[in-house]
């Protein structure tokens, strides 16, 4: 018999990758999204169907992805009354692409485990273009034997999927990703507004120091849109700030020291204050340039 899949949260992120795996791996995928009209427009570009809550939808699946806001938001669709747990067969795997805490991934392991589920956390990097596009990259936690099971299904639309360790690791590598995009956006914005008060021409000197040391993807994917004042659009301030805050709380519990990342969280508060929470993350440099 052939597979079956639910999907649960259709953001900007969970519309595109739902589609890559309906599309790609050619099995059925019930979704369910808060706002219904949103999942009624993925059910009929992609001809399947729909369902009233998670419950409903993860009913029968061998697989359940999930893409939500925070970890309440993850716990009221798992654990909630109407939530993927209540109804999830023996043996169904449960993969989290949620960006949350790596204690609420134990948490609903530990749930899962209790009910014969296996649980994955697999939060991802590569943005609304990666998932567009199909080639996100996955970090995950949890069992072997769970992972192998999901990652055929999480290829079709990543282009990078490791397994890094027990459950939580998934999330505790996307902190360490999150901590390395602000300090380079940070970096940059600096950089480019310097070049500019300097009165250089910065798309011609990016063109040449993205080649060397310098380089990166957000020197290459973000600098024209920084120079030019345009940042509607993207990863926005208010994400980076919820997982950022992530970030601090963790390392406040495992003694780890942030103290760039701390400060540039104060600076996305001003980007928010400017207007800017719905801004993509380089409009850091905006704050530069009041």
């Amino acid at each position: 018999m052939s597979q079956r899949a639910a999907w649960i949260g259709l953001g900007v992120m969970g519309y595109p990758m739902a589609g890559h795996l309906k599309s790609k791996a050619g099995i059925p995928v019930t979704v369910y999204n808060r706002t219904g009209a949103k999942a009624e427009k993925w059910a009929a570009q992609f001809s399947d169907k729909t369902a009233p809550t998670p419950a409903e939808a993860a009913r029968d699946a061998d697989f359940v992805f999930a893409c939500v806001g925070n970890d309440d938001d993850l716990r009221q669709v798992t654990t909630g009354p109407d939530g993927a747990f209540q109804a999830m067969k023996k043996g169904a795997v449960f993969v989290d692409h949620t960006t949350a805490s790596a204690d609420v991934a134990r948490e609903l392991h530990a749930a899962a485990s209790a009910k014969g589920l296996g649980f994955v956390d697999a939060p991802v990097s590569g943005g609304q273009a990666g998932a567009e596009n199909g080639v996100l990259t996955v970090m995950c936690g949890g069992e072997q034997g769970d992972f192998d099971k999901a990652a055929p299904l999480i290829a079709h639309y990543s282009r990078m999927c490791r397994l890094l360790g027990p459950t939580g690791s998934g999330q505790l590598a996307k902190m360490v990703n999150q901590i390395c995009i602000a300090g380079l956006v940070q970096g940059l914005s600096e950089a480019v507004n310097f070049g500019m008060k300097a009165g250089l021409n910065m798309e011609a000197v990016v063109e040449v120091i993205s080649k060397g040391a310098a380089g990166s993807w957000q020197m290459e994917n973000r600098h024209k849109t920084m120079i030019a004042g345009k940042f509607d659009f993207g990863f926005a301030v208010d994400w980076m700030r919820k997982d950022l805050g992530i970030c601090l709380a963790e390392a406040n519990n495992n003694g780890a020291s942030l103290p760039i990342t701390a400060l540039i969280d104060q600076f996305y508060a001003d980007v928010q204050k400017m207007g800017g929470k719905r801004w993509d993350t380089s409009s850091l440099i905006a704050r530069l340039q009041r």
